[in-house]
């Protein structure tokens, strides 16, 4: 009797702090994992609601937020389901994988351009060059401090305060390719934040910032920030940031590919599936609404097809690439 009514008063207790409500759900609701990229996470979030909502709570999705290169220490580990990545999974990576025996299947979701970001207040930095970026971001500036006098003797003589994303993401990786030539070779002395909206809390605050981080937060933070121009270094021709010029490949070289990578064996599973399926139908238009650029409807087409085909790997070869348009994207896709 005294068993019975212990295991009663546990129950209870355990009901009191939800913690048999999360117990129950997670026996009845299946659930899908992803993690990786803050800069893919606002889609795959976007995604995600919407997938819940269509299946009335049936489906747990859950999406965390650890950078591209953390998202894959746990997707190669077999942690979750799904990758968000805001770059192509790299050598080290798919060797990692293929340790774990985990295959995967790449999909391009949408295009996105990473904006160089400065205070409101800023009315002197309207365009930059690689060169002058490359210059204040390299490794052998570290502990140095710039000002923007260094960097053109009309600008103020007022140090530069730096931000930008952490070595796990794949933003980071991106821009430290695309400007100083070699992935992850960057000074580590700045305020560094795998969340973007602490990025743009820095930005905002400081008179002397200069920041990176990708385009939809610009969008997304109108009036708080001010991205600047980028010199393409093929044309000479100073360029904004925008859903145009991306799409264009006239913003170079920092406009680039977003993907998600699904665990092969997870897509035995018919919720992983179904919630595929449903991102591949959705992502443009939610890709729009949350301030990136969505792909052509054959891009999608190309995604069904290698998932129904089941196509494993990748069309990248484990080093970053950099200035690729999305008619260069899908002429690779295409060929697969």
């Amino acid at each position: 009797m005294r068993s019975k009514l212990l295991s009663k008063k546990v129950l209870a207790i355990l009901a009191g702090v939800g913690v048999l409500g999360s117990v129950t759900q997670g026996v009845s609701s299946p659930l899908i994992k992803i993690d990786g990229s803050s800069t893919v996470y606002p889609i795959t979030e976007g995604v995600a609601e919407e997938f819940q909502k269509a299946k009335k709570g049936a489906v747990k999705v859950t999406v965390g937020i650890s950078g591209t290169g953390g998202g894959f220490k746990k997707f190669c580990r077999g942690e979750t389901d799904v990758q968000n990545a805001s770059r192509p999974i790299l050598k080290k990576e798919m060797e990692e994988c293929k340790k774990n025996g985990i295959s995967y299947i790449e999909l391009p979701v949408a295009y996105d351009g990473l904006a160089v970001v400065v205070n409101p207040k800023n009315n002197w930095a309207t365009c930059m060059t690689v060169e002058q970026l490359k210059e204040v971001w390299k490794p052998e500036s570290q502990g140095k401090k710039i000002a923007w006098s260094d960097l053109d003797p009309k600008w103020p003589k007022e140090d530069i305060k730096l931000c930008g994303p952490g070595s796990d993401s794949g933003t980071f990786d991106y821009f430290t390719e695309a400007i100083m030539g070699k992935a992850k070779s960057q000074r580590g002395d700045y305020l560094a934040s795998e969340d973007d909206n602490v990025l743009v809390q820095f930005a905002q605050k400081e008179k002397g910032s200069l920041c990176y981080f990708g385009l939809a937060y610009v969008e997304e933070n109108k009036g708080k920030v001010k991205a600047i121009q980028i010199k393409n270094p093929k044309t000479g021709k100073c360029v904004s940031p925008s859903a145009e010029t991306v799409r264009s490949g006239e913003y170079n070289p920092l406009s680039r590919p977003l993907f998600i990578y699904v665990n092969v064996k997870a897509m035995d599973r018919p919720e992983v599936k179904e919630f595929v399926d449903f991102y591949l139908k959705n992502a443009g238009k939610i890709s729009k609404q949350v301030g990136y650029i969505p792909l052509p409807e054959k891009a999608y087409d190309l995604g069904r097809k290698r998932v129904a085909d089941k196509k494993i790997g990748t069309v990248f070869g484990g080093e970053p690439e950099v200035g690729l348009t999305v008619e260069e994207l899908l002429k690779r896709e295409a060929k697969e």
